[in-house]
């Protein structure tokens, strides 16, 4: 078990088998697929380095032997660590136990493939400041735009989350949608089954149906290459960027 991390960790769920982006991802993970000429998971741990974070872990799965390979031990400084599925896929909350040994007290998750225009660290400074709370999501107000909204947030707590597919009916109380990342206490992980597949949405109903899950609303949207209308929004957004910056 590790000491308290500084400077702060954060953990990356890059294990599934991304089956909406078919046939891309039959033989590359989602995490490596090619976004603005560079590998996605590249853009993300460099978001994450000038977040200031100094250690990724990556929980792979689905073709994790090419995640390894990509990105090796380092980037950009950043020690980076690996928690295999081994040959049965854990889900995203099994992955988070298989991960527990190399977990910090308090570490920031997110997706991976997830890129999110704010500042990473902000969950884990409301949890940090917030000692009765387990976890704090970073929320966004969706009203179901972007995708099905699965949260409802009732001043700065999560009151309700239900994940939900975009044809379910909608539910005019999710009004926000889980932003991607979310900063969680270790203990939180420790009380998990070990080995058993399990859907990280189960925490986030368990620990908002408790009361202690914090929201942490965020104003701009996010971006996400779950699916392929999400992969073109990044890349565009990617190459505006740059050439903003050119």
């Amino acid at each position: 078990m590790r000491a308290d991390a500084s400077p702060p960790q954060a953990v990356i769920l890059a294990g599934g088998l991304g089956t909406r982006m078919r046939p891309r991802t039959e033989h590359t993970p989602k995490f490596l697929l090619p976004v603005a000429g560079r590998p996605f998971g590249a853009w993300l741990l460099e978001r994450l380095a000038a977040a200031g974070f100094g250690e990724v872990i990556l929980c792979v799965g689905h073709l994790g032997d090419a995640i390894r390979g990509a990105m090796g031990e380092r980037f950009a400084g950043m020690p980076l660590r690996y928690a295999d599925d081994g040959p049965e896929l854990l889900g995203t909350a099994g992955a988070l136990r298989r991960a527990l040994l190399h977990l910090a007290p308090v570490f920031l998750m997110t997706y991976g493939d997830s890129y999110l225009p704010f500042d990473y660290q902000a969950p884990l400074r409301d949890l940090r400041a917030h000692p009765g709370a387990l976890g704090t999501m970073a929320v966004y107000r969706n009203a179901g735009r972007l995708d099905a909204s699965n949260t409802a947030v009732s001043g700065d707590l999560v009151a309700r989350y239900e994940k939900r597919r975009a044809d379910d009916p909608p539910d005019p109380a999710l009004d926000h949608i889980d932003y991607g990342a979310t900063a969680l206490r270790r203990e939180v992980v420790e009380a998990l089954p070990a080995g058993a597949p399990l859907g990280f949405e189960a925490v986030q109903r368990d620990l908002a149906a408790r009361g202690r899950l914090r929201a942490l609303p965020v104003a701009e949207r996010f971006y996400e290459i779950g699916s392929e209308q999400g992969l073109r929004d990044l890349e565009a957004a990617l190459t505006a960027a740059r050439e903003g910056r050119g």
